[in-house]
């Protein structure tokens, strides 16, 4: 059998070469091994300094031989201990082997490669792997592997050379024209050169385009995916003068800002032709993005249609429908006493509602009596079935699963237009990366009236009155007749890893306050263990103004929406990601009272937490932040691989530095599709295509 990428590794390399890769690196398939690329390149002369390794290192050194000395040891002496002492003319090293050694002799230069151990005050290798310079003289580079102790650089550096000597019929994935175009060597020689390189130069065009090659089918991917969203059909929903909308717009407390003005009517135009609208609308924290939606709703109503908004959390699910209600007025309550002429009915669907309240909402949406509802993973349960549903409103997006959606598009018997909703700003790549096939709109303008956030860091491993301090603030705007949130990173004692935690738990905080700083306060407890409708009370209580502070979890981080709050406090803020920071903080100053947003951190001063925490502190341009946010994160963070337990696809392109190649694949690879829709004439890129929408890896692209 000829020996392709797609091979296992063992026939090739030997079964016992092949399970450590696997083992330690996930590394089972040729063609695995062969995209496992150097990190770096060593040029012959170039040697590694020995005077900066460190204490439980894993290092790849190269030196020459000094001296070679061996000491019998272990019964009778039977057994040797080896000691042989390397240079790099910075510095030397003791190489330790408990085994007969025979390539080495005083004045070789080689390679050595292991965790930098100390023995008798003095920096050793212990039994490393060595391999000599060999042919890599002839080269001058050496390459340098992202390894483990238990598959070193040299031992992948070998395993990929038998590879190299034994593939064939290699898939060229990049079109002759564009490779032409941009001057790459075809797919055998790169390997060749990324690999086995006579110079560092050599080494970094290969890298350029294999890295290009990453986004090129990335970005073929989401190209097929606008192609075919393209060709399909929807129920147009023009807007109908006189309508809901534009009553909706008359009645209105506050003029629309130009942002969202200009947004409404792109949506709106979409809404209006048979082309199903597939938009992201970003916006920052408070610019208004609700309004916006409920516009697009409402023109959908108008036009016979149904409107879904599926949200990640009962109690997001309940204000956004609390707000819509109250946003809507008499034009809400169809079929009440009050209602205004052609109203529609809004209407709320959880997990945990009543049975009655269920099967109220369910009737109302199946007779299109309810225009619009609002509701969780419940809006796509078996049994939930509409009229006629004409838009799908999905908010904070990132936290559903693409199966999800489209179980709620497919309640349509028609494509149902899509609107996508998230507060999280997100960079132009990483945008064009996990959301490509979408057009999207950026709602950055915040409203007239909107109140700035002072954002104070409160240290209290160096400064622990501040934190007394901290409380006394939220007294005085309580006494001023304002509220406080107080938020923690875990619910209780039940927590997994409590018993390990440092932080304080809500109940913790909650008992502490009520009896101490706080004490005579109205106080409230949030989070996400209780039931719909003690959280739904919990919350209106709080709207009302019959709670002082609410201590809650991260379940007030998106879409809650409490005029009268004026200060947020953020324990151990250290926990807490910059964006989750930025969307906590947007939940004060919402009203006419500028807002007050205390970082209360533990971690050191020259953590990389505490720069976190002074960033966030610095600016509330969420875009600004979420450029610091991606830069700071590991691309398996960006993607969303990380916490899924999946290793990213990318091995040399990054979605946060790499814009310029991200952009010349999107433009070549929008046109190929556009030339061969179904890539017939290009089966290896289709194969690639094909396995990537497959693989694991590939999960970030799923939140489209």
């Amino acid at each position: 059998m000829p020996v392709t990428l797609d091979s296992r590794l063992a026939p090739v390399i030997g079964d016992k070469s092949a399970k450590p890769l696997a083992r330690a690196l996930g590394i089972e398939t040729v063609g695995d091994l062969l995209r496992h690329y150097p990190r770096r390149y060593l040029e012959i002369g170039e040697l590694s300094p020995l005077s900066s390794l460190e204490l439980d290192q894993h290092v790849t050194i190269m030196a020459e031989v000094r001296s070679i000395k061996k000491f019998p040891f272990g019964p009778n002496g039977r057994r040797t201990r080896t000691e042989v002492l390397v240079t790099d003319q910075t510095g030397e090293i003791t190489l330790t082997f408990f085994a007969k050694i025979y390539a080495l002799k005083p004045g070789d230069v080689g390679l050595f490669s292991g965790v930098v151990g100390s023995f008798r005050g003095k920096l050793q290798l212990t039994h490393p792997q060595h391999d000599p310079i060999g042919d890599r003289l002839a080269r001058g580079v050496v390459p340098i592997y992202p390894a483990s102790a238990a598959a070193t650089s040299i031992f992948i550096e070998k395993c990929v050379g038998l590879c190299l000597d034994a593939v064939e019929d290699l898939p060229e994935l990049l079109p002759d024209e564009v490779r032409s175009a941009r001057g790459y060597a075809d797919v055998a020689a790169s390997f060749e050169s990324v690999h086995r390189p006579y110079s560092v130069s050599e080494a970094m065009a290969a890298r350029a385009r294999f890295r290009f090659e990453e986004a090129f089918v990335i970005q073929t991917v989401l190209a097929q995916r606008r192609h075919v969203a393209a060709a399909a059909t929807a129920t147009a929903r023009p807007p109908r003068p006189g309508g809901l909308r534009d009553r909706f717009v008359e009645q209105l407390p506050f003029a629309l800002t130009e942002g969202q003005q200009e947004i409404a009517e792109v949506v709106g135009a979409e809404l209006a032709t048979s082309h199903p609208m597939h938009r992201l609308l970003q916006g920052e924290v408070g610019s208004g993005k609700t309004v916006v939606a409920l516009l697009a709703m409402l023109q959908v109503v108008d036009a016979g249609g149904q409107a879904a908004m599926l949200a990640p959390t009962e109690v997001l699910a309940a204000q956004h429908h609390r707000t819509i209600t109250s946003m809507l007025g008499d034009l809400a309550r169809s079929g009440m006493l009050g209602g205004a002429e052609d109203a529609t009915r809004v209407r709320l669907l959880t997990g945990s509602m009543t049975a009655r309240a269920r099967q109220e909402s369910l009737l109302d949406l199946v007779t299109g009596d309810a225009g619009i509802v609002v509701g969780t993973h419940a809006l796509i349960q078996d049994g939930v079935e509409f009229a006629d549903l004409g838009l799908v409103v999905v908010d904070e997006q990132h936290r559903f699963g693409v199966e999800q959606r489209a179980a709620l598009v497919d309640r349509a018997d028609t494509r149902p237009h899509t609107l996508v909703m998230t507060a999280t700003p997100i960079p132009r790549t990483v945008a064009m990366t996990v959301f490509g096939d979408l057009d999207v709109s950026v709602l950055a303008q915040l409203p007239a009236g909107r109140q700035p956030i002072q954002t104070n860091v409160v240290p209290i491993a160096d400064r622990p009155a501040w934190l007394e301090r901290a409380w006394v603030r939220v007294r005085e705007e309580v006494a001023r007749g304002r509220q406080a949130y107080v938020v923690v990173s875990r619910i209780g004692d039940g927590d997994a890893g409590a018993e390990e935690s440092p932080t304080r738990s809500l109940v913790e905080l909650h008992e502490e306050l009520a009896g101490g700083a706080l004490h005579g306060l109205r106080l409230g407890a949030l989070h996400g263990r209780m039931a719909s409708d003690e959280k739904d009370a919990v919350m209106s209580r709080f709207a009302a103004g019959e709670i002082d502070v609410l201590v809650a979890t991260t379940v007030v981080e998106v879409g809650v929406d409490v005029p009268n709050a004026t200060v947020m406090v953020v324990m151990d803020a250290e926990r807490f990601g910059i964006s989750q920071l930025h969307q906590l903080r947007g939940r004060v100053g919402r009203g006419s009272e500028p807002g007050l947003c205390l970082l209360v951190t533990s971690a050191d001063a020259e953590s990389p937490s505490a720069e976190r925490l002074k960033a966030v502190a610095s600016t509330t341009d969420g875009f600004e932040l979420s450029r610091l946010d991606v830069s700071m994160r590991s691309e398996g963070d960006v993607l969303g691989t990380r916490q899924s337990g999946f290793r990213s696809s990318l091995r040399l392109l990054s979605v946060v530095r790499d814009e310029d190649v991200i952009v010349a694949a999107r433009e070549v690879a929008t046109r190929v599709v556009e030339n061969d829709p179904t890539l017939a004439g290009e089966p290896a890129l289709a194969a690639a295509v094909a396995a990537l929408e497959a693989s694991d890896g590939a999960e970030y692209l799923e939140r489209t």
